[in-house]
């Protein structure tokens, strides 16, 4: 799972916390108990007498003290049952209770991660890529054609099925891609659905519209800030597995822009991090817009895909 040391631990501490109220309840659950029913606490206080006779037997060679003790015990534990559901308690009253049972809140079955964590680590991944709630509605299950003819209807099941091909193959590749055309064809829509399997797939995520994300950008280079209180830090966008930049050209575009831009596609390509460009320019513009090493990068290291069609969002606002 693609969370730093520092996340993990807090949400391991986090089990830590969970076992001590749970023990925590444990015990007031016993003096209601010990208080209500002395005899259980005398019960309680044989099955150590008990065992304490039976383990000096066994040292001393009665080799039927070990039958003798488990059938004592048995007959204890009976006893407290009884008392306790003769007494209106439930006859699990004084087991430990735990949130998850399958790894007893501990987050491991035998070595392997519990699907308690692994959810929340999903959940941890799913709050800092800034889509989570975009990603409820824009994802490969809510996928339609009914959109698209034509040549525009080739395009679009073409880019789906580059887009499963990323997912499927992002562990070995690590592609990057460029997704381009006219205002509402669905390239919006396409980041999303990667952006999900990948997330559901345990991997980090950073969706940034484009102006967020020189905002962002802006701050790490000139807030005086301290980096650790910065939401989003620089290394995090550099590091994440997935970046997704969507509407590039929409931002102010200037020196700057272009310089951090470049510097960002140009770090992730070197540390074999995937990124997702989606933008409303051609190819044309693009080139004309930054600079021509920016333009290099995307056509050599990107899969080039152009989407085409009416705009979608238009569309559905004039359906009755």
């Amino acid at each position: 799972m693609a969370i730093d040391n520092t996340q993990f631990d807090a949400i391991m501490r986090k089990y830590d916390r969970t076992q001590l109220q749970h023990k925590h309840e444990l015990n007031k659950r016993f003096e209601e108990v010990y208080a209500k029913i002395p005899e259980y606490k005398s019960l309680d206080e044989a099955v150590s007498t008990v065992s304490l006779s039976y383990g000096k037997q066994l040292i001393e060679g009665n080799n039927s003290a070990l039958c003798d003790l488990k059938a004592c015990l048995l007959d204890l534990s009976k006893q407290k049952e009884q008392l306790l559901v003769s007494n209106g308690f439930p006859k699990d009253y004084l087991q430990m209770q735990y949130t998850c049972p399958m790894c007893k809140d501990t987050g491991y079955i035998g070595g392997e991660k519990c699907i308690c964590l692994k959810n929340q680590i999903l959940s941890l991944l799913y709050e800092q890529s800034n889509i989570a709630s975009l990603l409820k509605t824009d994802n490969f299950d809510a996928l339609s054609e009914e959109y698209y003819q034509g040549e525009d209807l080739q395009r679009f099941r073409e880019a789906v099925a580059l887009c499963h091909r990323f997912v499927n193959d992002f562990k070995q590749t690590k592609d990057n891609l460029f997704l381009y055309g006219n205002v509402g064809v669905g390239k919006s829509f396409l980041s999303c659905c990667v952006a999900k399997e990948l997330l559901d797939k345990g991997y980090s995520v950073l969706y940034f519209s484009s102006s967020h994300l020189f905002e962002v950008l802006k701050e790490n280079d000139f807030s005086k800030e301290s980096k650790e209180n910065l939401y989003t830090s620089k290394e995090d966008i550099y590091n994440c597995d997935l970046v997704v930049i969507d509407d590039l050209g929409t931002e102010l575009t200037n020196s700057y822009i272009s310089t951090r831009l470049f510097s960002l596609i140009n770090e992730r390509i070197l540390r074999n991090k995937s990124t997702i460009i989606s933008t409303n320019l051609s190819l044309k513009d693009l080139r004309e817009l930054y600079s021509d090493r920016i333009f290099s990068r995307i056509s050599t290291k990107y899969k080039l895909c152009k989407l085409s069609g009416p705009d979608i969002r238009i569309y559905k606002k004039q359906l009755p």
